[in-house]
Order: C-alpha cells, then structure tokens, then sequence
C-alpha cells in the first residue's frame, strides 16, 4: 500500500480509535488495574527491534512459585472482548504513523522468534509488520505457527493494494463475527511455499 494512502487512512481511523482508546483505558483501569499499557520489544522490517504497545489484557496472576499463569488462565471476559475488537491494538496506529508499523503486514512477534525462523523469517521481516494481516482474516487463533508463517510468507510474496484492502475489510468482518479458518487459504500457502522455484528462493 502506498504510504501516503497508508497515512491517510491511518489519520481516518483515528478520528474513530482515539475515543475508544478513552473507553478501552477506561475498561482496563478498571477491570486491571494499573498499568494500563503493555510494552514488549519486537522485531521491525529488517528485524530491527521497536516498541509495540497494546493496552493490557491480561490479569498479573501467578502460580504459588510466582511464575505467571497461562494466558487463557490470565484472560478476563473484558480483555477477550477487547482482544476480539482489536481495541487493544489501537495504540498502534500511532506506531503506524511513525512509520515502523504498516496497516497491513505480519503481525510484530519477538526478535528470538523471528530470528529461529531462520531465511523464513529473513523474508518475514522484509516488510514492515502490520496492525492486521493475512493469517489474522485466514484463522489467526486457531491456526498453528506453522500455519501462520506459510501465510505470512504468501502475503509477503502477493502482496498489493488491493491485497490490504481486502485484508482491511475482512479485518471488520472477523471483529463482529469472529475468527473461522479459511482451510483453502492454508492449502495455497503451503501448496505455494513447496514448489521447488518458491523453496529455492527461501532457502
């Protein structure tokens, strides 16, 4: 997508996420409590580390060894309504602007992570991460990392105006309706990741 057109569309929406980052911080206060907001360092394009920040979703509990929960132990039906809406990913439109996240793209995961993805994640990360992306609108949850890697490589590969718009648009129909696995988006991706011309090129 063209930055430009990323940037006005980004200012777009934020006429509209500013006053539900008002309800969201307001939810969080309090169901959470402080702090409000997470910060966690992940890798960028190039696999250049940045700071995503979300608003907080999950409760600090701990087993009887203080060592945190699991997160679905973790998440309160506030923060799984807030994490389904993506509202507490809306401070990251502000990243957006800035420039070191685009609307659309693979999701931002850990430098370790990427960096265990070997040339995969090489080719991941030539592109900024995005606040949505393909894996997000083909399954998201309910797809494996494996699953969202072929995805996400496809993406990369196909990627196109038009690619992020649809990404965009079903990004809404997943908020309101939820997240479905697209069996036949899966099977392209893996189909299209072991033809020998697009194995050669990533290894």
């Amino acid at each position: 997508m063209n930055r430009l057109l990323e940037i006005l569309i980004c200012l777009c929406m934020l006429v509209i996420a500013i006053p539900l980052c008002a309800v969201t911080y307001l939810i969080v206060v309090r169901v959470l409590g402080r702090p409000v907001m997470f910060h966690q360092t992940r890798a960028g394009k190039g696999g250049v580390p940045f700071e995503v920040v979300k608003f907080r979703t999950l409760t600090d509990d701990r087993d009887a060894h203080g060592v945190w929960l699991p997160d679905e132990e973790r998440l309160t039906p506030p923060g799984k309504f807030l994490r389904r809406m993506r509202f507490d990913e809306l401070p990251q439109l502000f990243i957006i602007l800035a420039g070191r996240m685009a609307l659309v793209g693979p999701r931002p995961l850990m430098v370790e992570t990427i960096e265990g993805f070997g040339p995969e994640g090489v080719i991941r990360g030539s592109v900024r991460p995005g606040l949505t992306g393909w894996s997000q609108v083909s399954g998201n949850t309910a797809l494996s990392d494996d699953e969202k890697l072929q995805l996400d490589l496809w993406y990369v590969a196909h990627r196109s105006t038009a690619l992020d718009f649809r990404i965009l648009a079903e990004t809404f129909g997943v908020a309101l309706f939820g997240e479905h696995r697209r069996e036949d988006r899966i099977a392209a991706a893996q189909t299209w990741g072991a033809a020998p011309a697009n194995t050669q090129v990533r290894a």
